[in-house]
């Protein structure tokens, strides 16, 4: 939060200028979501977490929008609630932390000074960081991606390490309520397209079993298939190196929250409902 704070201060004190009129203060809180290896769902709150934003943005026109915003925000999932059997069975979960900045901008239906609310979209760009961790049989937190958990950046293996810095296209659908001429509310649902199948550590195939124990040992034999950790063991063999382990597909996470805006320096358009015909000179 510290370094958050510290990155968003030069926009704050160019806000808080006298030619601010058009700069706006912006606060997001709400829920995040993921869709990937370990959700059924391709949008649930069964394993939501909180998510915090903290932005300013420009009003070029009572139409247009430019923003940029530093979000916080965990996922997660587990195939323990799968309607699959065989993901049941494979055991696996992930947690991570997100910390993304993104810049965007919005299209806004209807002149907010003419009309006390409006739809809106926006579309833009992101870099994330994230980290997915696991609780290991005793209950250690265990970062996954040292482990090569699919065979990444082993020799031999052809499968590449994957990075915890990554791109995104955040793009969504909003409304949002004009309280005051300095004071906004909208209720937004933006998705964020990844290029990455690995948020969740899982995304290809398994890599054969001596090939994983030789280069990260068994740790990471233990987190790549779960099924001997579940109470109902059945004595399953560790699966069969080329076997999906994943669907190939990239991740997606999605924030679903409330923004409320403040105008710094005080309105910068005149309400037009406000204004009358020009007096004729006497």
């Amino acid at each position: 939060m510290r370094h958050l704070l510290l990155l968003l201060f030069p926009s704050l004190v160019i806000a808080t200028s006298a030619q601010a009129q058009n700069l706006w203060l912006n606060l997001d809180a709400g829920v995040a979501n993921y869709d990937g290896e370990l959700q059924d769902h391709r949008y649930t709150f069964q394993q939501s977490h909180p998510a915090v934003g903290l932005g300013v943005g420009y009003e070029i026109t009572p139409n247009i929008n430019l923003s940029t915003e530093f979000l916080y925000t965990r996922i997660s999932g587990s195939d323990e609630y799968s309607r699959n059997i065989g993901n049941v069975m494979r055991n696996l979960s992930f947690t991570t932390n997100i910390l993304e900045w993104n810049v965007r901008g919005e299209y806004v239906l209807f002149d907010l000074e003419d009309r006390p609310w409006s739809p809106y979209a926006f579309l833009g760009l992101a870099v994330f960081h994230f980290n997915p961790y696991a609780q290991d049989s005793l209950g250690r937190k265990t970062y996954l991606r040292p482990l090569s958990t699919e065979g990444e950046g082993i020799p031999g293996t052809g499968v590449s390490n994957y990075s915890l810095t990554q791109l995104a296209i955040p793009f969504g659908l909003g409304v949002r309520l004009a309280l005051s001429e300095n004071i906004r509310v909208g209720l937004e649902w933006g998705l964020r397209k990844t290029f990455t199948g690995y948020l969740d550590d899982v995304s290809g195939y398994y890599v054969d079993f001596a090939t994983l124990y030789n280069a990260k040992g068994q740790e990471a034999v233990n987190m790549a298939y779960r099924e001997d950790q579940l109470p109902t063991h059945g004595g399953a063999a560790y699966p069969a190196a080329g076997k999906p382990r994943g669907r190939g597909k990239d991740d997606w996470y999605y924030i679903t929250a409330l923004r409320v805006s403040y105008r710094f320096g005080g309105a910068a358009y005149t309400t037009r409902k406000h204004l009358g015909c020009p007096k004729v000179p006497q």
